[in-house]
């Protein structure tokens, strides 16, 4: 039970401080509010975390993923192959274009696509695969890009919850045709909402800033069918300033993480793998639960350590997935994809932690014990 002098440890706090205030106000005060000088600036300094790609800001991460399928031409009749243990999002921008959405099972340690899944589920409808680099871990890259080259497949990086990962050296969002970020106030940076996307290829770049714009270049040009979803430069400008603190955030999440890791033993408690060669940003502490997981995350949050299933429903067992796929009498074969979402728990691991705060958190994990 929490001391009565003790308070609460979220699961996650937004930072927003007197640097993205002055930001705010200072761009509220210029009048250039939307799509303006604070964009560019904001996409130009992005580009430093993926290789120097270019960067196109839209209003969120949704957008994002929805915008980088509509420009590589995905659409009808088309099939991208997507985990199933994610956010809906990432399935939900398949379906906004029309596509056909294909799940394939995770690996058990990443969380992220399984390759030889992902083979398996190749047909000659499939036009693009999609990894998730979930919890701040990046999915297997290395194995996934030679499948996709083999097959002639767009790699669409679905990188909202990871901020600076890499792996072997190369930053996620620069290793497919296209990589798609989220600045939600909860993520490892944000801009109060927003999103990103990234891609080497420069024609691409041109027709994701003309479809966030309502397919315009110049005002009342009209090239292409396009949308709005422009990023304001309030979001920009704070967004600015996050970018400035993001390393220092993402290595206090990494120091934050080694401790958790050392210090948590609870038989019942496997903490989060990472992989050879991976820099894991920590988006999410995500530990599996053996046992009685409802009665675990209980004690926890009776001793006042925040927490959460990030996802408990995989996104093939949501309605606007499974009922279609009834009908149509399709099932998925994804047994690590139950068994994530049975098991996972995700703990405080956030920059704002104290060393007391990592203490209590340790401690009420290993008070959990082996029986649950």
């Amino acid at each position: 039970m929490t001391s009565i002098n003790e308070q609460p440890i979220p699961a996650a706090r937004p930072v927003i401080g007197e640097d993205e205030i002055e930001a705010a106000v200072r761009v509220l005060r210029s009048g250039r509010v939307v799509q303006g000088p604070e964009v560019a600036a904001f996409e130009e300094g992005f580009s430093r975390l993926v290789d120097d790609r270019h960067c196109v800001a839209v209003n969120s991460g949704t957008s994002a993923l929805h915008l980088l399928l509509l420009a590589l031409g995905i659409g009808p009749g088309d099939e991208v192959i997507v985990p199933s243990f994610s956010f809906a999002a990432s399935a939900n921008a398949v379906r906004l274009v029309g596509a056909d959405v294909v799940f394939a099972d995770i690996e058990p340690g990443s969380f992220g696509l399984d390759p030889a899944a992902v083979e398996a589920a190749i047909t000659p409808r499939t036009a693009a695969i999609m990894p998730v680099h979930l919890y701040g871990h990046p999915a297997a890259m290395d194995k996934l890009m030679p499948i996709a080259d083999r097959h002639k497949l767009a790699v669409v990086e679905d990188a909202c919850q990871a901020h600076a990962a890499a792996l072997n050296g190369t930053p996620v969002g620069a290793f497919g045709a296209g990589g798609t970020f989220s600045f939600y106030p909860t993520k490892n940076m944000h801009s109060l909402e927003g999103g990103m996307v990234t891609t080497a290829d420069a024609e691409l770049a041109r027709t994701l800033r003309l479809l966030r714009n309502q397919g315009m270049e110049q005002r009342y040009a009209n090239e292409i069918v396009g949308a709005n979803m422009r990023m304001t430069d309030v979001s920009a400008a704070v967004g600015r300033v996050q970018l400035g603190k993001v390393e220092g955030w993402t290595e206090q999440r990494r120091a934050n993480a080694a401790y958790l890791d050392a210090r948590i033993t609870a038989p019942a408690v496997t903490t989060p793998p990472v992989a050879e060669g991976a820099r894991h940003v920590y988006h999410q502490y995500t530990v599996r639960i053996s046992g009685d997981r409802d009665a675990a995350m209980a004690k926890l949050t009776e001793a006042g350590i925040g927490n959460a299933v990030y996802y408990p429903t995989p996104i093939h067992r949501l309605k606007p997935y499974w009922e279609p796929d009834q009908k149509a009498g399709r099932t998925w074969d994804l047994p690590e994809t139950e068994r994530a979402a049975a098991e996972v728990v995700s703990l405080p691991v956030h920059p704002s932690l104290t060393e007391g705060d990592l203490e209590r958190i340790a401690a009420a994990v290993n008070s959990l014990g082996e029986n649950l």
